[in-house]
């Protein structure tokens, strides 16, 4: 398998496949337990029984569970080091090498660690107004911010059926706008105040996505692990010292209440450290699969869990809590979000090449066709890239990593006249 190494074409080999999976479950286990959390009670400053709808306290978490992501990582390097080799691999024994970290790369995470911060604050805000699988299909709206940002920053532009995918996904989003209106809010919340939230959050969340495969490429060479611990690091600490003063200040969340509650609670205890579990490996491997494969199919990762979440949901209702907790299946709102749902994932196929729409041009297919994790959204050539120098959302022209363009050198064979009376062969 190769995920952005040399100059072949990423594919999906089992390592690639596990890893998709695997963020996927934790990234459902990681939206229930956050819908759990605010829907919780506990005994406050007040004296009294108060909900535990404490968003930023659950954004710090996050960041905290991250953090943890930096002594896996140096210990990995450390192992390499006594066998004097340079960072880790991730996909196997022939990954590529990692530059040398200097202080300026650990100062430069704090930018996705920023964007992860601001689109994490913004859909957990989001979540307090809207039911946990409506949330989830609207982060998916990230994969249309990231082709905008391709074709309108990057200049990369979009093929003409990448358009219609995006139009597909821009319907999903209004039918699922149109369901959060419909459905209501908790306690009288205007649910497109949620819709909104989470919007930004997605938009927010797409240029995290592009900066993370930017620090991971050959430009910066940051290990996945490290990238995600030193996000983690720079968003904890922004949370502690920038963010709950803040917002504390203004009345909007207050930590001294939120702790008392916390500690009153082993329920909210028990949930907070299953959430802080979840969000650890989700984060760890959805880096992951941007290195592995590239940015776009970490926005495809996102646009997958909205059925997994819907679905344990539905089965934590009826199944499980008896109506207590989840979703329950209502008229017409369910029947429209199943639609919203199937536009959204046929959506991300035409955007991906997997479905071919006619009257649209295609790239010519090469001989061997990279897998893919699920096949709806096979990853076309288009979407490809040779490495992660090659990144859709990065660069335009194929690169390899550490190998600049004026270094390569062109596989041609130029033919030396032959001697008179000698004839000329070719053996390759």
């Amino acid at each position: 398998m190769s995920g952005g190494r040399g100059g072949s074409e990423p594919t999906c080999g089992m390592a690639e496949f596990l890893v998709f999976v695997g963020a996927l479950v934790a990234g459902t286990g990681c939206s229930l337990c956050s819908k759990v959390l605010l829907s919780m009670q506990s005994v406050g400053l007040s004296g009294e029984l108060e909900s535990f709808q404490n968003p930023l306290f659950q954004t710090w978490g996050m960041f905290l569970g991250m953090v943890f992501a930096l002594p896996v990582h140096f210990l990995m390097e450390a192992n390499k080091r006594r066998k004097k080799k340079r960072g880790y691999a991730t996909i196997g024994d022939d990954a590529p090498e990692f530059k040398e970290i200097t202080g300026s790369t650990y100062l430069l995470l704090a930018i996705p660690a920023l964007f992860d911060l601001a689109a994490t604050a913004l859909c957990m805000f989001g979540l307090t107004y809207i039911a946990v699988s409506v949330y989830q299909m609207l982060r998916g709206a990230a994969i249309v911010f990231v082709a905008i940002l391709k074709h309108f920053v990057i200049k990369d532009k979009l093929s003409g059926f990448m358009w219609v995918g995006v139009g597909l996904n821009v319907v999903s989003i209004l039918l699922v706008g149109a369901t959060a209106s419909s459905s209501g809010g908790p306690e009288g919340k205007d649910p497109l105040v949620g819709v909104g939230l989470i919007l930004a959050g997605a938009f927010v969340q797409s240029l995290q996505y592009a900066f993370e495969e930017k620090v991971m490429s050959g430009d910066v060479g940051a290990p996945p692990l490290l990238v995600i611990g030193m996000e983690g690091f720079w968003g904890f600490f922004v949370c502690t010292f920038v963010l709950y003063p803040l917002l504390y200040g203004l009345g909007v969340e207050d930590p001294f209440d939120t702790w008392v509650m916390f500690r009153n609670s082993t329920e909210i205890q028990g949930m907070f450290l299953l959430y802080f579990v979840s969000i650890f490996f989700y984060n760890m491997l959805a880096v992951l699969v941007t290195f592995m494969l590239n940015s776009v199919w970490h926005a495809i990762l996102d646009n997958f869990r909205p059925i997994t979440v819907w679905v344990t949901d539905l089965f934590l209702f009826y199944a499980v809590t008896a109506g207590s907790f989840g979703e329950a299946w209502v008229w017409p709102g369910s029947y429209i979000q199943v639609l919203a749902l199937a536009v959204l994932l046929y959506g991300t196929a035409v955007y991906n090449g997997s479905v071919k729409v006619p009257g649209c041009e295609y790239p010519p297919e090469p001989s061997l066709v990279p897998a893919s994790p699920l096949p709806v959204v096979r990853a076309s050539p288009s979407l490809q890239a040779s490495s992660l120098l090659k990144s859709p959302l990065i660069h335009g022209t194929p690169g390899s990593r550490g190998t600049p363009a004026s270094r390569r050198i062109p596989q041609t064979i130029t033919e030396l006249p032959a001697k008179p009376g000698v004839s000329r062969t070719n053996s390759m």
